[in-house]
């Protein structure tokens, strides 16, 4: 049989579209006069009512088979196979049926507020007269429902199909919208490294600044390619953005993830929403710089900065870093992203807190991102990890037993990692994220030569000049506190081309008298010009 060589293969791939590009094609086709940060909420609201309609006929087929027709209608009979029950005109196949018709927007409303009044966990979840709002042309209307009526949401659970949809949707939503769009969406390859760093195996994961859930989803897909149980990890967010906030409850429903993400949309810092919680694992993306965002005087007395200087207003930065320490269990890690500026400031301070925390032994590692990686900015950023205890606790159960590494922080100078995915957007790929979080787990994990853990896949650590370094606590008092990784890793060793220092010093030498000739001829003809304006001797 004839192979296919991989250059075909690659160029074949390139050339054939996934059912996503094909779906974003055509809805985007649609779409006419409304502007994607209204249009999106559109998308995603009629996928997810699809998703939950497969669902639910599913469910109905299967109570037929089993010759339970009598409680095909009991809503507790889906609820048990944590399926959403619909009324008769909340389901798709009714919504197809009236596609054409005038009033098609006014039946989608209908039925997303049928689906919400039905089915409790959806509360607050689903647009509330969106479509009626908006005005849609009916006709574009109905052929976005067809184009939407192609997807299978149930076919292969495996696949995950609907959440592949709403992740790419979300995406393609956030960098058509730019700077807005970062409100909602963290890029996926820093979400992954995340997830890959702190590990959420079992516990309580709280994310404060929640946008439309993409931290949670992934702790969910961590989990599951780790062969671990779902049901061994609880979710707790918050999100204040009432539009966003309704994307992630849509998010999570679609990955059958329950969710607490409070009752209502709410800010963060004046309306804590799990003002008990200890978490075990936080993951977060908090708005870059946030001013404002406590008023003059409001919240100087909060009991979430207690052992530091408050928060200035003008930068909620710190106030977003106490807020998650203050949220950590006992042996909790958090792991979020911040702008470059949040390493070293002395703002109003700013300065002081990060010196306490160094001082308290709460940072664990740093690392310093490539620019070009988020939708919002093109700045670069990074990632800061914090542990409450970084003694020689316990791993994972199968993974090895953990290091001592109290007053010591590893750093990362990540910044030369990823490519270019688009001529303004760069991506760590699945390589980046391995290498980074086994630089950190090697540093964390005790891989001696009398570990019983010989069989680990992780190499022991050592600094690496120009990447990683591992820093004591007075080597962090030398650069007054300052956390950024180019300071700890030093410059990476020059490569040896294999040419010989003399053949090199001679090649150098020719070029440098050439350019100096070339350099001589230039300011003599200079002359020439300024003496024939008048200027010359």
């Amino acid at each position: 049989m004839k192979k296919t060589s991989p250059v075909k293969k690659k160029a074949a791939a390139k050339n054939t579209k996934s059912f996503e590009e094909s779906l974003w094609e055509t809805a985007t086709k649609l779409r006419g006069s409304v502007e994607s940060s209204e249009y999106k909420h559109v998308v995603l609201s009629l996928i997810f009512l699809k998703f939950v309609s497969d669902k639910f006929e599913e469910r109905r087929a299967e109570l037929m088979a089993e010759g339970q027709e009598q409680y095909a209608d009991m809503v507790e009979f889906y609820t048990m196979k944590n399926v959403f029950y619909l009324p008769e005109s909340s389901r798709w196949s009714y919504i197809q049926q009236h596609a054409k018709q005038g009033d098609i927007a006014i039946k989608i409303d209908s039925a997303l507020k049928d689906v919400e009044k039905s089915n409790a966990s959806l509360k607050g979840a689903l647009p509330d007269n969106y479509f009626s709002r908006l005005g849609l042309d009916g006709s574009k209307l109905a052929a976005l429902i067809d184009a939407i009526n192609n997807i299978d949401t149930v076919a292969d659970n495996e696949e995950d199909t609907v959440g592949r949809v709403y992740e790419y949707f979300l995406g393609k939503f956030a960098a058509s919208e730019g700077k807005l769009g970062g409100e909602f969406y963290t890029p996926k390859s820093v979400v992954n490294l995340i997830a890959e760093m702190i590990e959420p195996y079992k516990g309580k994961i709280y994310d404060p600044c929640c946008g439309s859930g993409g931290m949670f989803v992934q702790s969910l897909k961590f989990v599951q390619s780790h062969h671990g149980n779902t049901k061994d990890i609880s979710v707790y967010g918050q999100e204040f953005t009432a539009t966003t906030y309704k994307l992630a409850k849509m998010n999570l429903a679609v990955r059958g993830l329950s969710a607490n993400l409070g009752e209502v949309p709410a800010d963060t810092f004046f309306k804590d929403q799990h003002p008990d919680l200890k978490a075990d694992y936080i993951m977060a993306n908090p708005p870059f710089n946030l001013k404002d965002w406590r008023g003059a005087d409001e919240l100087v007395h909060d009991s979430r900065w207690s052992g530091y200087e408050t928060p200035p207003t003008g930068n909620a930065n710190y106030a977003w870093i106490l807020h998650m320490v203050s949220k950590l269990s006992e042996h909790g890690v958090a792991g979020f992203v911040l702008a470059n500026g949040s390493m070293s400031t002395n703002t109003t301070g700013e300065g002081q807190i990060r010196q306490k925390l160094v001082e308290n032994d709460l940072v664990d590692c740093m690392i310093a991102l490539p620019g070009q990686l988020f939708y919002t900015t093109q700045i670069p950023v990074c990632l800061w990890f914090l542990a409450k205890d970084k003694s020689g606790r316990d791993g994972s159960p199968s993974g090895p037993p953990m290091r001592d590494r109290r007053g010591e922080t590893l750093f990362i100078d990540a910044r030369k990692i990823g490519s270019m995915i688009s001529r303004t957007q760069k991506e760590l790929d699945v390589d980046d994220i391995a290498n980074i979080a086994a630089t950190y787990h090697s540093w964390r994990s005790d891989l001696s030569s009398n570990s019983k853990h010989q069989t680990s896949n992780l190499s022991a650590y050592a600094d690496i000049p120009g990447y990683c370094k591992s820093a004591k606590l007075e080597d962090m008092r030398k650069h007054d506190y300052v956390l950024t990784p180019g300071r700890y890793v030093g410059a990476a060793p020059l490569e040896d081309d294999g040419i010989p220092f003399e053949t090199k010093m001679t090649e150098m030498s020719q070029t440098l008298y050439a350019q100096m000739e070339e350099s001589a001829k230039l300011d003599d003809v200079i002359r020439q010009n300024l003496k024939g304006l008048g200027y010359g001797e």
